[in-house]
């Protein structure tokens, strides 16, 4: 089983290359070969259709993750359940409850299944545990 740390750890990659605008590449590695993103609004996507997604999305300037919790399935599979908040300039900050379900396939763990489910009018969550203004470190 994955702990706490590692997924989080996976999910700041992520947001991260979200922000720099590498997501494509960074989803396209994580995750599986027949992984989904169930999107806020309404789409479902599978991988080639993320990474071609992606390649386009504008970056974040600044996310939250906040009130994460972990929910463990059959062995090798574990979720992580999170409040997030993301922002760019000029638009209305994006917050959802957000799922990853995460598997370990050939020792690694991979992205199987991505939901996001937007919460409407909340856009003024406040400072979560984990809050980052994004930045541009190296990938891990």
């Amino acid at each position: 089983m994955a702990d706490s740390d590692e997924l989080l750890a996976l999910e700041h990659d992520g947001w991260q290359a979200l922000c720099r605008g590498t997501g494509a590449a960074h989803y396209g590695r994580l995750m599986t070969d027949d992984g989904l993103m169930v999107l806020a609004h309404g789409l479902v996507l599978d991988r080639a259709a993320v990474v071609a997604s992606l390649d386009q999305a504008p970056p974040w300037d600044t996310y939250q993750i906040h009130d994460e919790r972990l929910v463990e399935g059959v062995p090798g599979a574990t979720a992580l359940v999170y409040t997030a908040r993301a922002t760019r300039a000029g638009e209305r900050p994006f917050v959802a409850l957000m799922s990853s379900l995460y598997v370990r396939r050939d020792g690694e763990l991979r992205l199987a299944l991505y939901q996001q489910t937007p919460i409407p009018g909340d856009t003024d969550q406040g400072a979560g545990t984990h809050t980052r203004r994004c930045s541009f470190l190296p990938a891990r």
